[in-house]
């Protein structure tokens, strides 16, 4: 590997999975990550687990790296976060609008992941280097193409350094929204999330739930491989690491890995490219 590369994990919910993902990181060190990322959840739900599991990250001497979302928070709720994660000894900052959680009303003092940036910025000047979410594919919630590449460029004038994209099969969406993206003046680097492919009835259950886009193609050979897993994760790991090398000679800035928390499909599509 010759690209950067980041890595994101979720806060496990029991010790049995703190000391799996325990296991898995040491295993995924040896990719040498620009630095790994722990999910957030809105309204509450993870937020104790992902400050724990970035401590722990930072102790294993590796850059760990807080979602932060802003739905439902107030700005002194977000203060006290920014506050924690200064005296952890972190630097950077994944800042997110983050998805309403069922049955959860709006609240909170912010809108849009712009607000968020720009209050962080407000706050701690450039202390922070903060990566944003991309959609090449379009956020399912977007009033329209445009609309979502304006959003992009707002959390930009807010401050946003780095751009991390939603995952994709697509590598052409890809180039085509950092096209449009450059267009509009928005010049920092969009970093493309890759997911690796090893249990096709989870992958299409994200996709259809988060609109990223499984092509027919990589679908029908994914349904016809049936309970055939050893298949499915050599085609799975063929695909992505063919997007990946596709993106690389587009001159793609990098790849960021949602690991899921699992260890095998990041490394043996790292492998193959």
């Amino acid at each position: 590997m010759t690209a950067n590369l980041s890595l994101e994990f979720f806060p496990p919910k029991t010790p049995e999975g703190a000391d799996k993902l325990r296991a898995v990181r040491q295993q995924l060190y040896a990719l040498a990550p620009e630095f790994c990322s722990v999910t957030f959840g809105a309204g509450g739900s993870t937020q104790d687990g992902t400050l724990n599991t970035v401590r722990q990250i930072l102790d294993e001497g590796q850059p760990g790296v807080p979602h932060l979302s802003c739905i439902g928070q107030t700005q002194a709720s977000i203060r006290e976060h920014l506050k924690a994660y200064r005296a952890a000894g972190v630097r950077r900052i994944v800042a997110l609008r983050g998805d309403l959680p069922s049955g959860y009303g709006l609240g909170g003092e912010f809108r849009y992941a712009s607000d968020l940036v720009a209050f962080i910025r407000a706050e701690t000047g450039p202390y922070f280097k903060l990566a944003v979410a991309a959609y090449p594919e379009v956020h399912p919630q977007a009033r329209s193409p445009e609309a979502d590449l304006d959003a992009l460029r707002a959390k930009v004038e807010a401050g946003a350094d780095i751009g991390i994209t939603q995952y994709f099969f697509n590598a052409d969406a890809y180039f085509r929204h950092v096209d449009e993206l450059r267009r509009r003046g928005v010049t920092i680097p969009i970093v493309p999330g890759i997911m690796p492919i090893t249990n096709a009835t989870q992958l299409l259950r994200f996709s259809d739930s988060c609109g990223a886009e499984v092509p027919r193609w990589i679908r029908l050979r994914l349904q016809a491989f049936g309970d055939d897993t050893a298949a499915i994760k050599d085609f799975g790991a063929d695909v992505v690491a063919t997007l990946c090398q596709r993106l690389r000679a587009g001159g793609a800035p990098g790849f960021h890995f949602y690991t899921l928390n699992q260890a095998a499909g990041t490394l043996e599509v790292c492998r193959r490219i």
